[in-house]
Protein backbone atom coordinates (compact mmCIF):
# COMPACT_ATOMS: atom_id res chain seq x y z
CA UNK A 1 0.00 0.00 0.00
CA UNK A 2 1.74 3.28 -0.92
CA UNK A 3 0.30 6.93 0.49
CA UNK A 4 2.01 9.94 2.42
CA UNK A 5 3.12 7.52 4.85
CA UNK A 6 4.67 4.73 2.81
CA UNK A 7 7.86 3.50 4.50
CA UNK A 8 6.94 5.04 8.38
CA UNK A 9 5.78 3.19 11.52
CA UNK A 10 3.50 4.35 13.95
CA UNK A 11 2.17 3.19 17.24
CA UNK A 12 -1.49 4.09 18.09
CA UNK A 13 -2.41 4.08 21.62
CA UNK A 14 -5.93 3.13 22.34
CA UNK A 15 -6.29 1.78 18.73
CA UNK A 16 -8.91 -1.00 19.45
CA UNK A 17 -12.26 1.58 19.27
CA UNK A 18 -13.39 4.88 18.11
CA UNK A 19 -10.63 7.36 17.07
CA UNK A 20 -7.49 5.20 17.82
CA UNK A 21 -9.23 2.79 15.08
CA UNK A 22 -9.61 5.38 12.88
CA UNK A 23 -6.10 6.73 12.74
CA UNK A 24 -4.44 3.02 12.29
CA UNK A 25 -6.82 2.05 9.69
CA UNK A 26 -5.75 5.44 7.85
CA UNK A 27 -2.39 5.21 8.62
CA UNK A 28 -1.98 1.83 7.05
CA UNK A 29 -3.94 2.78 3.97
CA UNK A 30 -1.41 5.23 3.63
CA UNK A 31 1.26 3.07 3.59
CA UNK A 32 2.68 3.04 7.12
CA UNK A 33 3.42 -0.26 9.42
CA UNK A 34 1.16 0.27 12.61
CA UNK A 35 1.54 -1.00 16.11
CA UNK A 36 -2.30 -1.41 17.05
CA UNK A 37 -2.04 -0.70 21.10
CA UNK A 38 -5.43 -1.47 22.99
CA UNK A 39 -5.77 -2.95 26.75
CA UNK A 40 -9.61 -3.81 25.90
CA UNK A 41 -11.14 -2.41 28.32
CA UNK A 42 -14.39 -1.04 29.47
CA UNK A 43 -15.02 2.48 28.90
CA UNK A 44 -14.41 3.05 32.85
CA UNK A 45 -11.05 0.87 32.22
CA UNK A 46 -11.82 -2.23 33.24
CA UNK A 47 -10.86 -6.26 32.18
CA UNK A 48 -8.55 -6.62 29.36
CA UNK A 49 -8.42 -8.66 26.48
CA UNK A 50 -6.36 -9.31 23.20
CA UNK A 51 -8.91 -9.92 20.99
CA UNK A 52 -9.96 -6.06 20.58
CA UNK A 53 -6.24 -4.81 19.03
CA UNK A 54 -6.48 -8.46 17.10
CA UNK A 55 -9.69 -7.11 14.82
CA UNK A 56 -7.73 -4.07 13.94
CA UNK A 57 -4.63 -5.95 13.10
CA UNK A 58 -6.68 -8.48 10.82
CA UNK A 59 -8.79 -5.66 9.08
CA UNK A 60 -5.60 -3.54 8.30
CA UNK A 61 -3.59 -7.18 6.69
CA UNK A 62 -7.04 -8.15 5.13
CA UNK A 63 -7.07 -5.02 3.24
CA UNK A 64 -3.25 -5.32 2.60
CA UNK A 65 -1.45 -3.67 4.87
CA UNK A 66 1.23 -3.93 7.66
CA UNK A 67 0.32 -4.05 11.43
CA UNK A 68 0.97 -6.01 14.48
CA UNK A 69 -1.21 -5.76 17.75
CA UNK A 70 0.24 -4.62 21.61
CA UNK A 71 -1.56 -5.55 24.49
CA UNK A 72 0.67 -3.50 26.93
CA UNK A 73 -0.85 -0.94 29.45
CA UNK A 74 0.40 2.58 28.24
CA UNK A 75 0.75 3.10 32.15
CA UNK A 76 3.49 0.72 32.98
CA UNK A 77 6.77 2.36 32.12
CA UNK A 78 8.01 -1.27 31.06
CA UNK A 79 5.03 -1.98 29.57
CA UNK A 80 5.60 1.50 27.32
CA UNK A 81 9.08 0.50 26.48
CA UNK A 82 7.67 -2.74 25.47
CA UNK A 83 5.55 -0.96 23.18
CA UNK A 84 8.18 0.64 21.18
CA UNK A 85 10.01 -2.02 21.35
CA UNK A 86 6.77 -4.38 19.79
CA UNK A 87 7.43 -1.15 16.66
CA UNK A 88 11.53 -1.78 16.58
CA UNK A 89 11.40 -5.25 16.54
CA UNK A 90 8.57 -5.90 14.38
CA UNK A 91 9.33 -3.14 11.34
CA UNK A 92 12.80 -2.36 12.41
CA UNK A 93 12.11 1.80 13.32
CA UNK A 94 9.74 3.71 14.94
CA UNK A 95 8.61 7.03 13.41
CA UNK A 96 5.24 8.54 14.93
CA UNK A 97 3.62 7.65 18.21
CA UNK A 98 -0.03 8.72 18.52
CA UNK A 99 -0.65 9.02 22.23
CA UNK A 100 -4.40 7.98 22.46
CA UNK A 101 -5.28 5.79 24.94
CA UNK A 102 -7.68 7.39 28.05
CA UNK A 103 -10.74 6.08 29.43
CA UNK A 104 -13.44 8.57 31.46
CA UNK A 105 -14.98 8.68 35.31
CA UNK A 106 -17.28 11.46 34.52
CA UNK A 107 -18.20 13.07 38.41
CA UNK A 108 -19.60 16.35 39.49
CA UNK A 109 -16.16 17.88 41.07
CA UNK A 110 -18.33 17.67 44.58
CA UNK A 111 -18.51 14.07 44.40
CA UNK A 112 -15.05 13.06 42.76
CA UNK A 113 -13.13 10.67 44.30
CA UNK A 114 -9.25 11.08 44.94
CA UNK A 115 -9.30 7.33 43.18
CA UNK A 116 -11.34 8.43 40.38
CA UNK A 117 -8.97 11.92 40.10
CA UNK A 118 -6.12 9.55 39.86
CA UNK A 119 -7.04 6.74 37.73
CA UNK A 120 -7.83 9.30 34.82
CA UNK A 121 -4.53 11.63 35.50
CA UNK A 122 -2.91 8.44 35.32
CA UNK A 123 -4.09 7.05 32.25
CA UNK A 124 -4.02 10.28 30.42
CA UNK A 125 -1.37 12.18 31.94
CA UNK A 126 1.39 9.15 32.41
CA UNK A 127 0.48 7.30 29.50
CA UNK A 128 1.34 9.77 27.68
CA UNK A 129 4.77 9.87 29.48
CA UNK A 130 5.71 6.62 29.31
CA UNK A 131 5.13 5.87 25.56
CA UNK A 132 6.65 9.20 24.70
CA UNK A 133 9.80 8.77 27.39
CA UNK A 134 10.82 5.50 25.66
CA UNK A 135 10.30 7.01 21.79
CA UNK A 136 11.83 9.87 22.74
CA UNK A 137 14.98 7.55 24.24
CA UNK A 138 15.40 5.72 21.09
CA UNK A 139 15.39 8.75 18.62
CA UNK A 140 17.51 10.46 20.73
CA UNK A 141 20.33 7.69 20.80
CA UNK A 142 19.50 7.67 16.83
CA UNK A 143 20.20 11.52 16.25
CA UNK A 144 23.39 10.94 18.50
CA UNK A 145 24.53 7.92 16.12
CA UNK A 146 24.69 10.37 13.14
CA UNK A 147 21.06 8.54 11.78
CA UNK A 148 18.08 11.22 10.64
CA UNK A 149 15.46 11.64 12.76
CA UNK A 150 12.26 12.72 11.20
CA UNK A 151 9.58 11.85 14.27
CA UNK A 152 6.35 12.87 15.59
CA UNK A 153 5.02 13.11 18.70
CA UNK A 154 1.45 13.71 18.55
CA UNK A 155 -0.51 13.78 21.95
CA UNK A 156 -4.45 13.86 22.44
CA UNK A 157 -5.93 17.12 24.19
CA UNK A 158 -9.54 17.99 23.94
CA UNK A 159 -12.21 21.04 24.05
CA UNK A 160 -12.62 20.05 27.79
CA UNK A 161 -8.89 20.59 28.34
CA UNK A 162 -8.83 23.31 26.80
CA UNK A 163 -12.07 25.17 27.76
CA UNK A 164 -13.25 22.72 30.79
CA UNK A 165 -16.38 20.76 31.05
CA UNK A 166 -18.95 20.16 33.01
CA UNK A 167 -18.89 16.62 35.45
CA UNK A 168 -15.35 16.06 34.21
CA UNK A 169 -13.10 17.81 36.34
CA UNK A 170 -10.01 15.14 36.34
CA UNK A 171 -10.32 14.78 32.46
CA UNK A 172 -10.12 18.39 31.87
CA UNK A 173 -7.19 18.37 34.27
CA UNK A 174 -5.66 15.95 32.18
CA UNK A 175 -6.67 17.28 28.71
CA UNK A 176 -4.89 20.94 30.18
CA UNK A 177 -1.77 19.01 31.26
CA UNK A 178 -1.38 17.30 28.03
CA UNK A 179 -1.26 20.33 25.33
CA UNK A 180 0.78 22.39 27.98
CA UNK A 181 2.99 19.05 27.72
CA UNK A 182 3.11 18.74 23.94
CA UNK A 183 4.37 22.89 24.04
CA UNK A 184 6.93 22.07 26.42
CA UNK A 185 7.94 18.66 24.51
CA UNK A 186 8.00 20.92 21.33
CA UNK A 187 10.35 23.25 22.67
CA UNK A 188 13.09 20.52 23.98
CA UNK A 189 12.92 18.08 21.17
CA UNK A 190 13.61 19.99 18.22
CA UNK A 191 17.03 19.60 18.46
CA UNK A 192 16.82 15.87 17.88
CA UNK A 193 14.66 15.64 14.90
CA UNK A 194 11.20 15.50 17.03
CA UNK A 195 8.17 17.29 16.45
CA UNK A 196 5.13 17.46 19.20
CA UNK A 197 1.67 18.35 18.25
CA UNK A 198 -1.39 17.89 19.93
CA UNK A 199 -5.44 17.19 18.88
CA UNK A 200 -8.58 17.94 20.26
CA UNK A 201 -10.68 16.04 18.39
CA UNK A 202 -14.27 15.83 18.54
CA UNK A 203 -15.98 12.72 17.36
CA UNK A 204 -18.59 10.34 18.49
CA UNK A 205 -16.78 7.30 20.57
CA UNK A 206 -17.80 5.12 23.60
CA UNK A 207 -16.59 8.78 25.94
CA UNK A 208 -18.60 11.14 24.09
CA UNK A 209 -21.52 9.19 23.79
CA UNK A 210 -21.93 8.60 26.87
CA UNK A 211 -21.37 12.60 28.13
CA UNK A 212 -23.07 14.21 24.94
CA UNK A 213 -25.19 11.94 23.72
CA UNK A 214 -27.51 14.34 21.51
CA UNK A 215 -24.75 16.00 19.91
CA UNK A 216 -22.99 12.82 18.84
CA UNK A 217 -26.28 11.51 17.26
CA UNK A 218 -25.43 10.33 13.56
CA UNK A 219 -28.03 11.98 11.45
CA UNK A 220 -30.46 10.40 9.04
CA UNK A 221 -28.77 11.64 5.76
CA UNK A 222 -25.85 13.98 4.88
CA UNK A 223 -22.60 14.49 5.89
CA UNK A 224 -22.02 13.00 9.65
CA UNK A 225 -20.07 15.32 11.15
CA UNK A 226 -18.98 13.07 14.33
CA UNK A 227 -17.70 10.43 12.49
CA UNK A 228 -14.28 9.63 13.81
CA UNK A 229 -13.05 8.70 10.66
CA UNK A 230 -13.40 12.62 9.89
CA UNK A 231 -10.14 13.36 12.10
CA UNK A 232 -8.06 10.38 10.64
CA UNK A 233 -6.74 12.15 7.45
CA UNK A 234 -5.62 14.86 9.59
CA UNK A 235 -3.49 12.75 12.03
CA UNK A 236 -1.84 11.19 9.21
CA UNK A 237 -1.14 14.14 7.97
CA UNK A 238 0.45 15.45 10.56
CA UNK A 239 2.58 11.94 10.99
CA UNK A 240 3.99 11.94 7.38
CA UNK A 241 7.02 13.50 6.81
CA UNK A 242 4.99 16.77 5.09
CA UNK A 243 4.25 18.15 8.57
CA UNK A 244 8.13 18.46 9.66
CA UNK A 245 7.90 22.20 9.93
CA UNK A 246 4.57 22.06 12.10
CA UNK A 247 5.42 21.43 16.35
CA UNK A 248 4.54 23.11 19.28
CA UNK A 249 0.64 23.54 18.12
CA UNK A 250 -2.60 22.30 19.65
CA UNK A 251 -5.48 21.46 16.69
CA UNK A 252 -9.00 21.62 17.44
CA UNK A 253 -10.85 19.19 14.76
CA UNK A 254 -14.35 18.36 14.19
CA UNK A 255 -16.34 16.99 11.33
CA UNK A 256 -14.53 18.55 8.17
CA UNK A 257 -13.18 21.82 10.18
CA UNK A 258 -9.84 22.34 10.97
CA UNK A 259 -8.74 25.22 14.16
CA UNK A 260 -5.80 25.93 15.08
CA UNK A 261 -5.44 27.01 18.90
CA UNK A 262 -4.05 30.71 20.26
CA UNK A 263 -3.30 28.71 23.33
CA UNK A 264 -2.47 31.12 26.41
CA UNK A 265 -1.81 34.43 24.98
CA UNK A 266 -1.40 37.94 27.34
CA UNK A 267 -4.93 39.32 27.36
CA UNK A 268 -5.59 43.39 28.79
CA UNK A 269 -2.92 44.42 30.70
CA UNK A 270 -2.17 47.57 33.55
CA UNK A 271 1.09 48.49 35.33
CA UNK A 272 0.96 50.85 37.97
CA UNK A 273 4.55 50.89 38.45
CA UNK A 274 4.30 50.46 41.68
CA UNK A 275 2.97 48.54 44.52
CA UNK A 276 -0.47 48.09 44.39
CA UNK A 277 -3.08 48.56 47.74
CA UNK A 278 -5.33 45.92 47.81
CA UNK A 279 -8.59 48.71 47.89
CA UNK A 280 -7.33 49.79 44.81
CA UNK A 281 -7.57 46.28 42.45
CA UNK A 282 -11.41 46.05 42.14
CA UNK A 283 -11.98 48.89 39.85
CA UNK A 284 -8.82 47.61 38.01
CA UNK A 285 -9.88 44.15 37.59
CA UNK A 286 -13.35 45.15 36.75
CA UNK A 287 -11.71 47.40 33.48
CA UNK A 288 -9.45 44.18 32.49
CA UNK A 289 -12.35 41.81 32.05
CA UNK A 290 -14.40 44.51 30.59
CA UNK A 291 -11.89 44.76 28.33
CA UNK A 292 -10.68 41.03 27.75
CA UNK A 293 -11.92 39.31 24.66
CA UNK A 294 -15.07 36.72 24.50
CA UNK A 295 -14.22 33.56 26.00
CA UNK A 296 -15.50 30.35 25.32
CA UNK A 297 -17.40 28.64 27.31
CA UNK A 298 -17.16 25.53 29.71
CA UNK A 299 -18.70 23.17 27.95
CA UNK A 300 -22.21 22.33 29.72
CA UNK A 301 -23.19 25.68 30.68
Amino acid sequence: MAGICTGRVVIVTGAGRGLGRGYALAFAAAGASVVVNDLGTTLAGEGRDTATAQAVVDEIVAAGGRAVANGDDVTDLDGAGRIVRTALEAFGRLDVVVNNAGFVRDRMFVSQTAEEWDAVLRVHLRGHFCVSSHAVAHWRAENKAGRAVDARIINTSSGAGLQGSIGQSAYSAAKGGIASLTLVQAAELGRYGITANALAPAARTRMTEAAFADRMRAPASGFDRQDPANIAPFVVWLGSAESRAVTGCVFDLEGGRITLCNGWNDGPTVDKGARWAPAEIGPVVARLLAERPPQKKVWGT
